[in-house]
């Protein structure tokens, strides 16, 4: 059983006259089918995911409306599929994670930007930037410059994100520029309602077939030398176009303020703009209810910039504030230019107060504005802002005198029961055989690996990138290099950058792959390896026959011509340790791949859980297990929690008087997956772990049974 969205799809469905309530970016696909997106791809990744996940669960309702709706295999053949727009009046949308997936995608973006388009293009792209991100901090607007696409960044707020998606359609047609709509976590997660309009059914679509093909038009292809006026036209009259749009359907939005300091103002970003509201509301420069005192200029649309209104907006004022997220300030530069072209003499500031990188939250807006008000609006003292600031610093330091160190750093990790703590284990043991190993690591959960205990991985370089990574190192190690990757990262780039390269150019390397059977770091959507409904129905509460029936991996990699391969359950960590010595150490010259396979645990979760409550529904005998440590018997060095990580196992205060060290203690919330007793043996540690099987509604001789034992036990303590 996997995440359900039916609540979701059910809001699809509303019509005019009806309330939407609910987060940002399901507004959003409802958007896209208020303005008749005929085709939707993608490739999953936060804060993103939902639009794919919840399209493809909706898929009966999608062919109602002719929609075609397909999860990609990454990120360019997402990109790719909008070819279609380019001969065919067809609206098409695809999301994904920037910005890596924006990466992934450039070169398929480039090609589809120089032809432009005749359907409108929407691509949504979270902008995964911040304290929150889990990616390299940079940002989608290059892409939008270099390749001549039109980027909008509507403000947080329900009803102007759907209007900016029927709005990114029209622009695109208008202006034959596929359009990037990025939305940072907060704006994909700010909740809302907006009033609905009705569905609409694309005029071609799976319902309404087209008869025939378009008829060649070299212009359509991006190929040279029809390019170099491609070009031209991006500059002659798409950019042009675009900016007609914008403003006559008046995108950005002009805030003039209460006219108390009509003389400064402030150009933003439009996602940033509910935060710079909170933060000029600290200064004392807007009231609760988002009324500023200083006009605002907000940019929905960030690219292109209209020369026209920033000029109107700067002229004759004593100072203007650009609010912009990350480096290089693309905004900031281009205003600057646009200002001295037309002898503006403005005072023109942004980087200079607003911090050059890192997630404008409203703390750091707030200090920004602060030194800026400061300056140009003297009257008003050191500012409302300063007190706030001042609180929030002495907080942190007075936490950081209380704990004699700064506040430490909280990072994320496997989930408790996850398949992939056991290999790391597994992996720490067989490097006390082989000595140090250089680690290329990868994007995943596995990822994870690279935190306390384990500490390993020497590099991320991409996607399903790791095996590749390892190709300049391994040659110049006197040990054998890992690579490690997860099936998801295996079949979105790792099977032709990793594992055909080095077969084919016959490098003697060691690659890992975590089968747990979905793309999990995501949000554990299916992918090819996927166990159907069908096993996972018959495996029930079975770990490893979910995974072992599904060979679709280890048939793709034989028939490659991987000769070295080898399966290992990820929970047994003696057969994995044995398995990775036996790898780093083989005679075997030439690419070894050891596959651990264990079901994602979140997914293992879903898919027992209502089996077992409807077992216990019909009074039928059900059986788990839970792991624990006999006080008595563990020795306090905590050896078994260094190797494991496990959050369910963790320390209490020793009930032994005499001992002061102590003691391990599994918690509630163990899943049972038999870890820390399989390290124990793996590592010969002490044999503290005790395993015992719970029995819910026994069967008549257990509980006969049972009787009898406790009758004997009684009988054996004394009086």
């Amino acid at each position: 059983m996997e995440v359900s969205f039916s609540k979701e799809i059910e809001s699809l469905r509303l019509g005019a006259g009806q309330t939407f309530h609910g987060e940002g970016i399901l507004a959003i696909t409802k958007g896209l089918l208020q303005s008749g997106v005929a085709y939707v791809g993608g490739y999953q990744g936060a804060p993103v995911s939902h639009l794919l996940d919840v399209m493809v669960q909706a898929k009966p309702y999608m062919d109602e409306l002719g929609v075609h709706v397909e999860a990609c295999a990454n990120e360019a053949s997402a990109a790719a599929m909008l070819g279609a727009s380019i001969h065919y009046p067809l609206r098409g949308a695809v999301t994904w994670k920037s910005i890596v997936g924006t990466n992934v995608a450039a070169d398929a973006l480039s090609n589809l930007s120089s032809p432009g388009v005749k359907g409108g293009v929407l691509i949504v792209v979270g902008e995964d930037y911040g304290e929150g991100a889990s990616v390299i901090q940079e940002r989608t607007h290059a892409y939008a410059l270099k390749s001549g696409m039109c980027l909008l960044d509507p403000r947080p707020e329900l009803p102007q994100m759907v209007r900016m998606v029927a709005h990114g359609f029209a622009l695109s047609e208008a202006s034959n520029m596929p359009c990037m709509m990025e939305l940072r976590i907060r704006a994909c997660h700010v909740r809302g309602s907006f009033e609905c309009s009705d569905n609409v059914a694309p005029a071609i679509s799976t319902r309404a077939l087209m008869t025939e093909p378009a008829g060649f038009d070299y212009m359509r292809l991006a190929h040279p030398p029809v390019t170099f006026r491609q070009e031209k036209l991006k500059g002659e009259e798409r950019i042009p176009a675009a900016r007609r749009y914008i403003a006559l359907h008046g995108l950005n939005e002009l805030m003039p303020g209460s006219g108390e300091h009509a003389d400064i103002g402030i150009v933003v970003q439009g996602g940033l703009h509910n935060a710079l509201m909170r933060a000029l509301q600290h200064n004392g420069l807007a009231d609760a209810f988002g009324a500023s005192t200083i006009p605002l200029l907000v940019l929905n649309v960030t690219c292109p910039l209209l020369p026209d209104q920033l000029a109107d907006f700067c002229a004759g004022k004593r100072a203007v504030l650009v609010v912009e997220e990350g480096q290089p300030e693309y905004i900031e530069q281009e205003l600057a230019t646009l200002l001295r072209r037309r002898d503006i003499q403005t005072p023109l500031h942004g980087k200079d107060f607003i911090p050059l990188a890192g997630e404008l939250g409203v703390e750091a807006l707030a200090a920004g504005l602060a030194g800026w008000s400061a300056r140009y609006l003297p009257q008003r003292g050191n500012g409302a802002a300063t007190p706030w600031l001042d609180a929030n610093r002495e907080r942190r330091a007075a936490v950081a005198k209380m704990l004699e160190a700064p506040l430490p750093n909280r990072p994320p990790s496997f989930c408790i029961g996850c398949p992939e703590r056991p290999v790391f284990s597994a992996l720490k043991l067989a490097q006390e055989d082989t000595g140090p190993v250089h680690i290329a690591a990868d994007i995943g959960c596995h990822a994870f690996g690279t935190f306390e205990p384990f500490s390993m991985g020497h590099s991320i370089l991409g996607y399903g990138m790791s095996l590749a990574s390892r190709a300049g190192v391994s040659p110049v190690m006197q040990r054998r290099v890992l690579s490690v990757m997860g099936d998801g990262g295996f079949w979105h780039n790792g099977l032709l950058t990793g594992v055909q390269s080095a077969l084919f150019n016959g490098d003697d390397a060691v690659l890992l792959i975590f089968k747990n059977g979905y793309t999990s770091a995501t949000g554990t959507q299916d992918i090819i390896s996927t166990p159907g409904d069908q096993i996972k129905e018959r495996a029930h509460d079975k770990q490893q026959s979910l995974v072992d029936k599904n060979r679709t991996i280890e048939n793709t990699l034989q028939g490659l011509g991987v000769r070295w391969l080898r399966s290992v359950h990820s929970y047994d960590v003696a057969a994995m340790r044995k398995t990775l010595t036996e790898a780093f150490t083989s005679d075997f010259n030439g690419l070894k791949v050891v596959i651990a396979e264990g079901e994602c645990q979140l997914e293992r979760q879903r898919r027992i859980k209502p089996w077992i409550a409807s077992l216990l529904q019909r009074g039928e005998r059900v059986e788990r297990v839970k792991y624990g440590v006999d006080e008595d018997v563990c020795n306090g060095d905590h050896a078994c929690i260094r190797l494991s990580g496990c959050p369910t196992l963790t320390i209490k205060d020793n009930p032994d008087p005499l001992k002061v060290d102590p003691v391990a203690v599994v918690i509630d919330g163990c899943v049972g997956c038999g870890l820390c007793g399989a390290n124990a043996h793996a590592a010969t540690l002490c044999p503290s772990f005790y395993r015992a099987e719970i029995v819910q509604n026994p069967r008549w001789h257990e509980r006969l049974l049972h009787g009898l034992r406790a009758a004997v036990v009684r009988a054996l303590q004394p009086a």
